[in-house]
Parts: structure tokens; sequence; C-alpha cells
């Protein structure tokens, strides 16, 4: 079974043990972001999983010491059996019932270790009519209300990326879930089975939209609310040279900066609150922005409260001044990637010591 050699970490999680079964997405990321804060993350890979990523290191999995091993061979089985009783938290993502076949379980894990805290990460869950369903974001989604909502006026759903299901609803609720576990082990001596799915984390996410709705203050129709591109002045604008610009000039102290930046007068439009009149303040919004390019519209309203911003590209997210200013995005092994400590944690620092595929050795 072979491995990397052992490193010592160092961040707020420094002394936490972790071993990782290889999934996708919401696992994954979970593993990196446990990795970053200074756990120490074993990733358990299937034989000749690191030979086929080729020359290019896989950057979602940086930090981990990698194993790897057949989960179908008792003696693989047994060495990942003996990680696992010395470990913190067990991450899995696999459909329910494979880790109980092959006898790694959350019951043959507690027979061995007891304050283990066993993450399992699916889509749908472990128990449901569809539990045992493959699935991807946007079918997580598309049950959670989320899907039918993000939609302009008589459009079809936008799916938005994998950032909604996966991580936001995902990895973020299954991290949550292992920190509280963590935390109260500290006081029961013991561990415990967490189920995450996207198709709950999702559903969390919508909290505000649910209370909302509850109170008649949204409108289930997409495209009429006051976050859903419902309103002129939190939308996007086409600018001269055909990029885009977001605004989200809701309050009226920030609405009459962006009015300014546009060089309107407010007497000379549609009142900010005038509904049967959105379409006329619409059109006149977006003629203003196409006499300009995004840049000069981005220098206009630079130091400004008019929350008005430039749309960017990823590579130009990577060149922002902002962005650079706090380190968000890295270099790491010659790639571009999100740098860890969201949130900053200034007791501890937290960075990525390397990606686990560029350092591979025999036990």
């Amino acid at each position: 079974m072979p491995c990397t050699s052992p490193h010592s970490g160092s961040g707020p999680l420094a002394g936490i043990r972790v071993v990782e079964l290889l999934s996708l997405g919401p696992g994954a990321h979970a593993g990196t972001v446990l990795a970053d804060l200074g756990a120490d993350v074993v990733l358990v890979a299937r034989p000749g999983w690191l030979a086929a990523q080729g020359q290019g290191a896989d950057h979602t999995r940086r930090g981990r010491t990698l194993v790897e091993a057949d989960l179908k061979s008792s003696g693989d089985r047994a060495e990942v059996m003996d990680l696992i009783a010395r470990a913190d938290v067990l991450l899995e993502g696999f459909r329910p019932g494979v880790t109980e076949r092959l006898e790694l379980g959350p019951r043959d894990c507690a027979d061995r270790n007891p304050r283990l805290i066993y993450a399992r990460m699916t889509g749908w869950g472990q128990a449901g009519p569809r539990a045992h369903q493959a699935g991807h974001d946007i079918n997580y989604l598309s049950l959670t209300g989320h899907l039918h909502a993000i939609a302009r006026y008589r459009e079809k759903p936008m799916s938005p990326l994998n950032l909604v299901g996966d991580y936001g609803g995902g990895s973020m609720f299954l991290l949550l879930g292992i920190v509280a576990a963590l935390v109260e082990r500290q006081t029961s001596g013991r561990g415990q089975t967490i189920d995450a799915a996207m198709v709950d984390g999702a559903s969390m996410l919508g909290h505000w939209i649910w209370a909302m709705l509850a109170r008649d203050r949204w409108n289930d129709v997409p495209g009429t609310n006051m976050l859903d591109t419902g309103l002129p002045f939190y939308d996007t604008y086409e600018t001269a040279d055909g990029r885009f610009m977001a605004v989200g000039a809701l309050e009226p102290q920030f609405y009459a900066q962006f009015i300014a930046g546009l060089g309107l007068q407010p007497g000379d439009i549609p009142d900010q609150h005038d509904t049967d009149r959105y379409d006329e303040l619409r059109q006149i919004f977006a003629g203003v922005f196409r006499s300009r390019t995004r840049d000069e519209w981005a220098a206009i309203f630079s130091g400004t409260d008019a929350c008005v911003t430039p749309i960017l590209s990823y590579a130009e997210a990577a060149r922002d001044p902002h962005m650079q200013a706090r380190d968000t995005l890295i270099d790491l092994d010659g790639v571009t990637q999100p740098a860890p400590g969201a949130p900053i944690l200034p007791h501890r620092s937290a960075r990525p010591r390397r990606s686990a595929a560029r350092h591979h050795a025999s036990r």
C-alpha cells in the first residue's frame, strides 16, 4: 500500500488526523479545507490513481498524505482500518451502503475507534426515496426550489455552476458538522456519524427566502424579486465593449451614488420605487452603460458606495488589486488557485503545504 511521506502541519486544526476516502466534489473540497487549516489528512485512493493524474498535480487534493489501497482487498482494507483506528475524522462520499459492504461502515469503524467522527457526504442523504439514485449539483438544487428561483422573468432556470449544491450546501455543511462533532466530543468523549446531504444544506442556504415567503414578501415567480434581477438597480448591464457591470444599489443612499455615477438626475428618470415604470428605468440604465467600456465604468465607480463593480473573468480576478492585497488567490506549484484562510484566523496561520500528487514515495 504505497503512500507519501508524512508531514507535520500548522494551523488551528494541527493535531487532528483525517482519513479521506477518495471522492469527487464536496468531499474532496472538505478534505482540502481541513488540510489547509492544519489537519493531517491521509487520502486513500485506488491503486494507480496517482499515475493516472499524468504530469499535472491534482490541485483539488493539496496538502494530503497519499495512500493507494484496494478497498476490495482484505489486506489493504485492514491497513486502512488501522489508519482509521488512529484518526479523529473519516471522510467518505460513496452512495449509502457502500462502506458497510466494504466492512468500513460506521459500526465497523466505531468498534475500532469509538471517538471517530464518521463524516458522510452525499447528494440525497443516507435515507429517503432518492437516497440510492445518482445526481449532480443541478439535480439537488432542482428539488430545493432554488433552481426554479435562479432565472430571469419568463426565462429558463440557470445553473449557478456547482457552487450552491456541491460546496455551499455540501462541503461547507459537512465541515460545520465535523467541527461541531469535534467540539461535542470534548464533553462526551464519543464520536458520531454525520449525514451531510447537499439537498439539505442547499435548502438551509435558502432560510432567508423561506422566511420572506412566509411573510408574503417574496414572489414565487422568478425574476420579479429584490435579488433575482426583478429590480433594475440589482442586475447586470452590458458595456460598450461587450463586457458587463454588476449593480446592487438597493439602499437609497447607495442608489443616489449609483444615479450620480451614471450622470443622471433623479428628477429626470422614474422613481426608484415606481414598479410600474421599472422596464423604462431598466432601459435607461442599459442605454447609459452601453456608452462606456467596462473599465471606464469601473474607474468611475471605484471608491464609491454605489455598489457597482466590474464583472471579472477568472483570469482577471487573479490580477485584481483587492484580491491580490488579501492573497485571496495564490500560486502553488505554478497554478493559480484559491488560498486557504477564509475566514482568516490570525492566531494560527493556515497555508497549503503542497499538492498531494506532487510528493509520492514508498513507505
